[in-house]
């Protein structure tokens, strides 16, 4: 059965794409101060996008998984927040959905997309310790909530397991964390942790870069985090002209934008030995020079 055209009657989607530790967290939290905008109190929702091909191996879901009933719970799911908060703008990041732009497109025909870029050394350090980070049960909780309840047992074991492996893991490492992409089971114990994040970083960036090449270039905004944490101002001007509202006030600026910045651009640099950067550095040389990083 096919689904009639989404139309954005009351609220408007706004997708924020990006790799893990891109700084996605920061822009979200920071548009969502603007009047009429808001989104969920967690980190993010992947157990709602995931709802319905929830057994699915990876993240890249192909446009066709984009069932009828599908597309209805994550419809139903920004429309029930955006009448709870009356909204005019709903904000999302999953860091997964830049795995598959074109299922979320079949989901939000009429999105818009922030696509957010950062140098790939600094995400690899950030994700490396994602990958080793200790259990943090308020953060679980908070993420639990919205996970619809015919998935819970299977998330639950899951959570379990991945939190067992870390225990039992000679390095401590999570059994996945973040956006899981093709075949990335098949590396997890034949590659190094900098590795790993590596091939992470460039599979999201690229698959990204592929999906939102085909979204009418109106409703598309890239953008680089080291340019957004120096100029956080003139960032959220343009983000306005994009989507179709007026720039924020002064006072407003002084106040949401006092939390940004640049402190950990090159953090990589001295959390990164030069065995790991020696690994990671053929895997992510064209992607970092694409995008202007060497």
């Amino acid at each position: 059965m096919n689904s009639p055209r989404y139309s954005n009657l009351y609220h408007q989607p706004v997708i924020i794409i990006g790799a893990g530790r891109s700084g996605t967290n920061m822009l979200r939290d920071v548009l969502v101060q603007l009047p009429g905008f808001g989104t969920w109190p967690c980190d993010e929702i992947n157990y709602i996008w995931r709802h319905g091909n929830v057994r699915y191996p990876s993240d890249e879901f192909l446009p066709e998984q984009a069932l009828f009933e599908v597309k209805k719970y994550i419809r139903e799911s920004f429309s029930n927040l955006a009448r709870k908060h009356r909204l005019t703008y709903v904000v999302e990041k999953t860091c997964a959905n830049s795995l598959r732009v074109d299922f979320v497109r079949q989901v939000f025909p009429n999105g818009k997309f922030i696509f957010i870029v950062r140098d790939g050394r600094d995400v690899i350090a950030s994700a490396m310790k994602r990958w080793t980070a200790s259990f943090d049960l308020p953060y679980v909780l908070r993420k639990a909530w919205y996970v619809p309840i015919s998935d819970l047992p299977y998330y639950g074991v899951k959570y379990f397991l991945n939190h067992l492996h870390r225990a039992w893991s000679r390095d401590g490492k999570l059994a996945y964390w973040g956006p899981c992409f093709e075949g990335m089971k098949d590396i997890l114990h034949s590659k190094s942790l900098s590795e790993i994040c590596a091939m992470q970083w460039v599979r999201c960036v690229e698959k990204a870069e592929q999906g939102l090449c085909k979204v009418d270039p109106s409703s598309v905004y890239q953008l680089r985090y080291e340019d957004f944490v120096k100029q956080p101002s003139l960032e959220v001007d343009r983000l306005a002209t994009f989507l179709g509202i007026d720039a924020p006030s002064t006072e407003w600026f002084q106040q949401c934008l006092m939390d940004v910045k640049p402190q950990y651009i090159g953090k990589w640099k001295s959390e990164l030995d030069n065995r790991d950067l020696s690994r990671v550095q053929p895997l992510i040389q064209s992607t970092l020079q694409r995008h202007g990083y060497v």
